[in-house]
């Protein structure tokens, strides 16, 4: 493969200012469950490959599933971009030559039977049907996956990539009455079938959650100090914030442009953020991003000054800053643009005893349902929330939605835990979604939060 990939690329690179060959092959297995039913098994093995050429800023992208006429293709790309390129921009030099990454496995999915694995699901599925009458439906799913990708540019770039990724995925659906409730949880690994195994636990109490939440009062709407768990810390930061650090998302809005200004104070002077893919057994980890460039560490936001944002190779060239690493395609069928890794917000000094100690009267709010962003705007649903009564956890409360600014409530944060957690995640854009995203963070505090209830 090596020397099929470089002669093709020394062959067409002195044509177009930029050429790279991307391939990829995959293997994998899903089965899934609807309610009591077995719902599929699917086994496949997919190769698909592409080409991106540059020229004068213009790209051309060709993807397809063979290697047939493998050079007719990097021509097809070459016209395409010479029909587009207007203005000169070029891609510092590499200083990664030539790499081959191995996934450390300690339990190889691929070693254990189909029958094994449907039967380990099939009682999970089972312990949370036979839980409650009132749990009225389910979606359990397994799947494990392993990909080779094969990447060459015009730089002198050779890389091989191998990841693992392990997934059990749970829905609950509890029903009283009129009223209708949900519960999610996921499990993932990056190098162990073993992370599946001996969950009964985490199951049920995805179970327990949907049963509790049928009880549970709706709030009432109004502006309260609110306390996020780690986990809807993590996907506040990846949804509010996040996507507005990626650099195309910058480089393309005036507006983000004027407030997003390195070396300018945006959030609570505590406040640090960091996109990394260094982290280990996380979705987003990796060595080599979907253009060749070393993964990163990337400090967003520290001590509540923008300090970076998150760049493919082109937005990095067009903004006149360095790569991070960033450029991610969800498969070969697309181009990388800049996307998140593992982002969060990091550790702060705070335990959640003190946190909540003097809130005479707030929120709770756990995990999410769901929820959407306008540009700075958001709004989230909590998966799960509680009142604060004087210091204390008490009541369920239901249908509890979080809206604001990002920018005001980066500057509304007034205290950070000291418990900082990861949690798996998939993130969508562009229409490439489903890409594997880490999130994480501690327990912040936020006042002066609408909420919105009945």
């Amino acid at each position: 493969m090596r020397e099929l990939l470089f002669n093709t690329i020394n062959k067409f690179k002195s044509q177009v200012d930029y050429l790279e060959i991307r391939l990829e092959r995959k293997d994998g297995i899903l089965i899934s469950f609807q309610g009591p039913i077995l719902d599929s098994i699917t086994s496949s093995a997919n190769f698909t490959g592409c080409v991106r050429a540059m020229h004068k800023s213009g790209w051309g992208f060709v993807s397809f599933n063979s290697l047939e006429d493998l050079h007719g293709k990097v021509l097809l790309a070459m016209r395409q971009s010479k029909l587009v390129g207007k203005i000169n921009i070029s891609f510092p030099k590499s200083n990664i030559k030539e790499a081959v990454v191995k996934t450390e496995i300690k339990k190889d999915p691929r070693k254990i039977l189909l029958s094994e694995k449907k039967e380990l699901f099939e009682h999970y599925n089972s312990l949370l049907l036979s839980y409650s009458n009132k749990i009225q439906s389910t979606q359990v799913a397994y799947k494990d996956e392993v990909k080779t990708t094969y990447f060459t540019n015009s730089l002198g770039v050779y890389i091989e990539q191998e990841r693992l990724d392990v997934v059990g995925r749970f829905n609950v659906i509890a029903c009283e009455g009129n009223v209708v409730k949900q519960a999610f949880e996921s499990i993932t690994s990056r190098g162990s079938y073993d992370e599946v195994l001996n969950l009964d636990k985490k199951v049920l109490e995805t179970a327990e959650r949907a049963l509790r939440q049928l009880s549970a009062k709706p709030a009432s709407g109004g502006t309260y100090t609110v306390v996020l768990d780690p986990r809807l810390t993590g996907v506040f930061i990846h949804e509010a914030f996040g996507h507005l650090s990626e650099g195309d998302n910058v480089y393309e809005n005036e507006r983000m442009k004027e407030i997003l200004v390195l070396g300018k104070q945006i959030a609570m002077p505590q406040l640090t953020v960091v996109d990394s893919a260094l982290i280990p057994n996380l979705p987003g980890t990796f060595v080599y991003d979907d253009e060749g460039v070393s993964a990163n560490k990337t400090v967003l936001i520290e001590n509540g000054i923008l300090k970076n944002r998150l760049h493919s190779r082109e937005t990095a060239a067009k903004m006149s800053e360095e790569t991070t690493g960033n450029g991610r395609a969800l498969t070969a069928n697309f181009s990388p643009i800049p996307r998140m890794t593992n982002t969060y917000i990091d550790n702060g000094n705070v335990s959640f005893n003190e946190m909540i100690s003097d809130i005479k009267e707030g929120i709770y709010a756990l995990r999410m349902l769901g929820g959407q962003t306008n540009g700075e705007l958001f709004t989230f649903s909590s998966g799960e929330a509680f009142m604060i009564r004087n210091g204390k956890i008490a009541e369920p409360v239901s249908d509890v939605t979080l809206s604001g600014n990002v920018f005001q409530t980066l500057n509304d944060i007034d205290a950070i835990g000291d418990d900082l957690t990861f949690t798996s995640g998939s993130c969508g854009k562009c229409g490439q979604n489903g890409l594997p995203v880490g999130v994480g963070g501690p327990h912040i505090r936020i006042k002066n939060v609408l909420v919105g209830g009945r």
